[in-house]
């Protein structure tokens, strides 16, 4: 297949699961109203609490915005699978796999798409915290460099939400996913606590939990006004996507061979 079709499979699977989302106007409104209840609960609930290290001295609620905005984005990635299962079970995805269409093709599609929409969710939630008096810095190439750095993590974990989805094939091993993966993961971050406020074993896991390099990023962008430091959390994120973006092309091949 040629790189132009290539491509215009990859714009075909891009544009339908983003139609999809605009559809269910329900989940964006969830997928907004969420984000804001966890900022006016732990932004003025954990108000008295200060961070410490880097973040000295910094207001809670400035502290938690890039760290819920990144949470919004690890939710609705671990939703991207659902779509899928829901596919497989209408035989809408197996006719696409009865196409020459390639795999890979469909996987990016997908999940750029996620990532896309996770952006301009992330951007939201900045407003929205903006709205309720937290300050941020907004300088461009920071800002470009921490929003990529989140465009990275969801599209490495719309990909696992996918490869989980298609092996599994059933609403209920999606639900299984979701809620054991969400709130470890999320707890285990930087995204509410930084490292040096958590005890040394939780610390140590924070900092290899690929939710942290994210929320971060996108920490130093809107804090700190940080472009430099953004960088090298890059690169682990993009290796992460590039694994995710495999497994599940490998999954959605081998769905292919077993249809049923």
């Amino acid at each position: 297949m040629t790189a132009t079709a290539f491509l215009r499979v990859v714009r075909a699977s891009y544009v339908r699961t983003l139609t999809k989302l605009v559809r269910r106007p329900v989940a964006l409104t969830f997928s907004l109203a969420q984000p804001l209840a966890w900022m006016t609960l732990f932004g003025f609930l954990f108000e008295r609490f200060t961070p410490s290290g880097a973040y000295a001295g910094l207001r809670y609620l400035d502290f938690v915005v890039p760290g819920i905005a990144c949470m919004s984005c690890l939710f609705g990635a671990s939703q991207a699978g659902v779509e899928w299962v829901r596919d497989l079970q209408l035989g809408v995805l197996q006719r696409a796999l009865a196409t020459p269409a390639p795999r890979a093709a469909l996987v990016l599609g997908k999940a750029s798409a996620e990532a896309s929409r996770a952006v301009v969710q992330a951007l939201c939630v900045v407003a929205l915290g903006a709205a309720l008096s937290a300050e941020v810095q907004l300088p461009p190439a920071g800002l470009a460099l921490g929003l990529c750095a989140a465009a990275l993590f969801t599209f490495a974990f719309a990909c696992v939400s996918c490869t989980v989805g298609v092996l599994a094939r059933a609403p209920e091993g999606m639900a299984a996913f979701v809620h054991v993966v969400n709130m470890p993961l999320l707890f285990t971050s930087t995204a509410l606590v930084n490292r040096p406020s958590m005890p040394e074993p939780l610390a140590t896991i924070a900092a290899h939990n690929p939710l942290s390099l994210a929320v971060d990023a996108l920490r130093l962008a809107l804090v700190r006004g940080g472009c430099a430091e953004v960088v090298p959390t890059l690169a682990p994120l993009l290796a992460l996507a590039l694994v995710a973006y495999a497994a599940a092309t490998w999954a959605l091949s081998r769905a292919a061979q077993d249809p049923a």
